[in-house]
């Protein structure tokens, strides 16, 4: 299980509206090794919110730590990343394979390319929507007691 600390900010009935605190890549350097903790100042500068589960009934303002399986990273990650790319390369293939003349090749690929793209995307997008309805994953696991 991954964790990270965050802090409530509104309640919605069994679940959470927290804000994680913005600590970024190992932490093992202090952001002075890799370059993970300029790069996340510099692209994620608003704190972001996120709904969990709440079944420890924390209340507004505590301190929790928010716990998420590994398997639904990785799920996530190939959903958003591998799933446009392949439908990019098979979109890209079919546009090759159906162009009527040779010399129209490379532009019945781009336009394979950027269909399968857009679908993958959109699909998605689909996927990701109906996955956080059901079930986001994220749970608060405990509430920090001065750790």
């Amino acid at each position: 299980m991954l964790e990270t600390r965050a802090v409530i900010v509104r309640i919605e009935g069994q679940h959470a509206l927290v804000q994680a605190s913005q600590a970024s890549g190992c932490e093992h350097c202090s952001g002075k090794g890799c370059g993970a903790g300029k790069l996340s100042r510099m692209f994620c500068s608003n704190p972001r919110l996120f709904q969990v589960e709440n079944p420890i009934n924390a209340g507004v303002g505590d301190e929790v730590i928010i716990s998420i399986a590994e398997g639904s990273i990785l799920r996530g990650i190939g959903l958003v990343y591998l799933l446009p790319l392949l439908l990019l390369v098979t979109g890209a293939m079919l546009g090759s394979h159906w162009a009527d003349l040779p010399g129209q090749r490379d532009g019945y690929a781009a336009a394979g390319a950027m269909l399968g793209l857009a679908a993958g995307f959109a699909i998605a997008r689909r996927i990701s929507s109906f996955r956080d309805r059901n079930q986001s994953g994220a749970v608060i696991a405990r509430q920090c007691g001065g750790e």
